[in-house]
Order: structure tokens, then C-alpha cells, then sequence
């Protein structure tokens, strides 16, 4: 199966880092600026389309005790997200 194209270069597979500013879509308390992971799906049509990113090690070993804590609370999972392409750009 072919990898799915995206805007912007943001295709399967890209190495991303969140733009300054952007924060959780489940907790709009924490930001996620400067966290680095890759494109692992790409879902939906332009401009409406959204990307699960998994977050690298790097991120996942400096993310905030609390947003962890939070997270297994709610039964969600940690080290992926979803994001539109507004809050992306190539790492």
C-alpha cells in the first residue's frame, strides 16, 4: 500500500517538530511546541486533513510527569497525537 501525500511535505513518515504555541488537543494546558516525533498517519483531505505524529524518545523522556499522569487517567495513549497541519513543520 502506497504511503498517503500530504501537504507540504508532511507525508507518512516525515520527521516533524510542533510549531511554537501549540498545545494538546486533550489538555489545552500543556504545550507541545518544539516536541519532535514522525508522521505516522495521514488521515482526511486538505485543508482538513489530520496527522498522528509519535512522539520520538527524546520527547517522550522530557515530557511533563503530569501530562503522563493525566494521560493514564483518561485512558489515553502518551506517545502519539493528532494534529492539523498548521501545527507542524518539517524537524
Amino acid at each position: 500500500m502506497a504511503k498517503k501525500k500530504a501537504t507540504g511535505g508532511l507525508d507518512e513518515g516525515a520527521r516533524i517538530r510542533v510549531k511554537e504555541g501549540v498545545a494538546s488537543p486533550d489538555f489545552p494546558d500543556v504545550l507541545f511546541s518544539g516536541w519532535t516525533g514522525s508522521v505516522v498517519e495521514v488521515s482526511g483531505k486538505p485543508p482538513a486533513q489530520k496527522f498522528i505524529v509519535e512522539w520520538d524518545a527524546p520527547t517522550i523522556s522530557a515530557m511533563p510527569p503530569d501530562y503522563l499522569s493525566r494521560c493514564e487517567a483518561q485512558m489515553l495513549y502518551h506517545a502519539m497525537a493528532c494534529l492539523g497541519v498548521e501545527d507542524l513543520e518539517l524537524a
